[in-house]
């Protein structure tokens, strides 16, 4: 009998010890959703193109409306396109950039390491650029948290679990963007 709880005792400890050490870096990212393009973990960027029709008024309107449903705020826009027009430079196409905050999730992530601001809020950028077939198009694509929280020293479990659900709740927030979703 005191060699079986002996043995408990050890295997208790083990998976305890298991359950608090941080996930291995390389494993450290969102998930997509059925239907996405699969994630490249080392890539800071995630890009999908939107469905053709939509129009970025479409996409933006999309973002917000979800954002706002999925407890995200949207703190600031950038257009981008705008401020290269104003110094007389053709923007070729619309490129914008929009953050997003949700700081259930964030705070998560700021109370261990909060370094971690310097990558907040989380940004979604819109823009036209050429595809496979030469032709302008719009795409949508997120400055992914889990691979910006690979820049931090030893981040600890709960920043890496906040992490990697803040991202996958962005992910399908573009993934239905890019579709025209509300």
């Amino acid at each position: 009998m005191r060699l079986s709880a002996g043995v408990l005792t050890l295997v208790c400890m083990l998976i305890g010890c298991s359950v608090n050490q941080p996930m291995p870096q390389a494993t450290l990212m969102g998930q997509v959703e059925a239907g996405m393009p699969a994630m490249n973990k080392s890539n800071a960027i995630y890009e999908l193109p939107v469905r053709e029709g939509l129009s970025y008024q479409d996409v933006a309107d999309s973002l917000k409306s979800l954002a706002l449903s999925m407890n995200f705020v949207n703190p600031a826009n950038f257009s981008i396109t705008e401020h290269i027009k104003n110094r007389g430079i053709d923007p070729q196409g619309i490129k914008e950039v929009q953050s997003f905050c949700n700081l259930s999730l964030g705070t998560e992530i700021f109370l261990d390491h909060p370094e971690f601001l310097v990558f907040a809020p989380c940004r979604i950028a819109i823009y036209e650029k050429p595809d496979a077939n030469k032709r302008m198009r719009l795409f949508i694509a997120l400055a992914r948290p889990t691979y910006d929280l690979s820049h931090i020293k030893q981040p600890s479990l709960r920043a890496q679990q906040a992490a990697v659900a803040l991202e996958t709740s962005l992910l399908s927030l573009i993934h239905k963007a890019s579709k025209g979703d509300f």
